[in-house]
């Protein structure tokens, strides 16, 4: 199996991917029964030495239950009726993920409520109580 191109300046070495393949479940009549066109697509995130710590950190944490015990990425894609339609769709979606990991988040900068904020909160938190108190029934001095 040849590499994977993310882009331009990164792409997955051979030696860090495997498939393999299963019956499918979709679609293709009898064909289903005879012909192994799921595939499952593996990616060595552990032992790949093409992404940084935080690039890998950030794809464990997009994996989620995609993630196995020793390490990897397991994408399974079995929509199409060929395995190699199927492993390019595997791929595909194994680079989608990738490019989304490369995207550090932007920190987020704490910020405090300006006193107009904080005058305008309370002014509408006591209207709305005003509103309310007015809604309560009123005691008689019968007693």
């Amino acid at each position: 199996m040849k590499g994977l191109v993310i882009h331009d300046q990164l792409s997955i070495p051979s030696r860090d991917l495997s498939w393999s393949a299963a019956r499918s479940s979709g679609p293709g009549g009898q064909n289903v029964n005879k012909v192994a066109t799921k595939v499952i697509l593996r990616f060595d995130l552990d032992g790949t030495a093409t992404l940084t710590q935080a690039q890998k950190r950030r794809l464990r944490k997009l994996a989620g239950r995609r993630l196995d015990a020793e390490g990897g990425i397991l994408i399974s894609a079995q929509a199409e009726r060929s395995q190699s339609q199927n492993l390019e769709r595997a791929r595909a979606s194994l680079r989608r993920l990738i490019l989304k990991s490369l995207v550090a988040p932007k920190r987020r900068v704490a910020t405090k409520p300006s006193k107009s904020q904080k005058r305008r909160r309370l002014r509408d938190k006591r209207r709305q109580s005003e509103k309310k108190k007015d809604r309560a029934p009123v005691r008689g001095d019968d007693s």
